[in-house]
């Protein structure tokens, strides 16, 4: 596979890199990201053909959506796919900290939770004028869900329904504002309680649907019976598939690295590497459109892409099935057509 090959979205007229660059390491995620650190990323995504980048208003306070902008807005518009988030309105506060959310240095832009009508549209202008872009390919409700919220979930939940906050996504799409909609979750429970009320055309699924982990296996499948794409972000687990012990952006459990343990084994002893079995294995589900993955720097892309492009035989997928590790229904790279 090649990351510059490409899969199209069911439900609209976008064309997606097999590979795409998540952009919140360009917002200072975790340490300070320099403009040229950023620059360089992206430079290397786009030369490896890599066409399809995802922001959002979150990520650094703003800082990561100003970078995206720089480095887009002079390439034909047509030549790229992008993405970004509604659901936080960015409100001007000079309380912000050093650290907040794990972004250092944020922009003194504070993220207000608005999932009401008014507050889609009020955070897609914004995010217009800080891309320099009117027309973003689609637009994401950025973390929606009982475990973010906690109980505060139905009140928010309330916003997108009742208070119209999909309406205003239905809005946007029929005025060609954007071209797809959907939800940035971690949570897939949330994408089948949207699929309920509203009509989706793609969803980013951040490490529900991993090498590690295919909890989400049904919902999976009835997304590929409807129609709605799935985009695959987090497919190292926040970083345990690819060489480190966080999982969930937190340290990893014993059960987990257990189970990573246990992938490994097969690795060694097929000759593959972790990293490139993890970005492989979601694209066998006919849902999925692309993968997501974050990277700071040049070095980073041009791991992704070597990782990505490494033949694996079939041989390996058979053993992880074999023993086990992977859920039973789950489509396998040998079995996509």
């Amino acid at each position: 596979m090649n990351v510059a090959d490409t899969r199209k979205l069911p439900r609209a007229d976008i064309d997606f890199t097999l590979v795409g660059l998540g952009c919140a390491q360009m917002g200072n995620l975790y340490r300070v990201t320099s403009y040229e650190e950023s620059a360089g990323a992206f430079k290397a995504a786009w030369d490896s053909g890599i066409r399809y980048f995802d922001t959002a208003p979150f990520y650094g306070y703003t800082r990561s959506e100003r970078r995206v902008g720089t480095m887009l807005t002079d390439l034909p518009r047509d030549s790229y796919v992008l993405s970004t988030k509604v659901g936080r309105v960015m409100t001007p506060d000079d309380t912000v900290g050093a650290e907040e959310d794990g972004y250092v240095q944020p922009l003194p832009f504070r993220p207000v939770y608005d999932y009401t009508y008014d507050g889609i549209l009020r955070s897609f202008e914004m995010s217009q004028q800080r891309l320099g872009i009117l027309k973003p390919d689609i637009l994401y409700v950025h973390d929606i869900g009982r475990m973010t919220h906690g109980d505060q979930h139905e009140h928010y939940w309330n916003q997108l329904t009742d208070g119209g906050g999909f309406r205003a996504l239905g809005k946007l799409r029929e005025e060609g504002s954007t071209k797809a909609i959907g939800l940035g979750v971690n949570e897939w429970q949330a994408v089948r309680d949207a699929m309920q009320v509203f009509d989706i055309d793609v969803t980013m699924l951040a490490g529900r649907y991993t090498l590690l982990e295919q909890e989400s296996l049904e919902l999976m499948d009835d997304c590929a019976r409807r129609g709605v794409g799935i985009v695959v972000a987090g497919p190292f687990n926040s970083g345990i598939l690819a060489g480190n012990k966080k999982f969930n952006y937190a340290e990893a459990p014993a059960d987990v690295l257990a189970r990573v343990e246990a992938l490994n084994a097969v690795c060694e002893e097929q000759g593959v590497r972790l990293q490139s079995a993890a970005l492989q294995f979601p694209l066998a589900h006919p849902a999925v459109v692309t993968i997501v993955s974050g990277a700071r720097t040049a070095e980073q892309i041009n791991s992704n892409v070597s990782w990505f492009s490494e033949t694996i035989p079939a041989s390996f997928w058979s053993a992880l099935r074999d023993r086990g590790l992977i859920a039973e229904g789950t489509p396998l790279p040998r079995e996509a057509a």
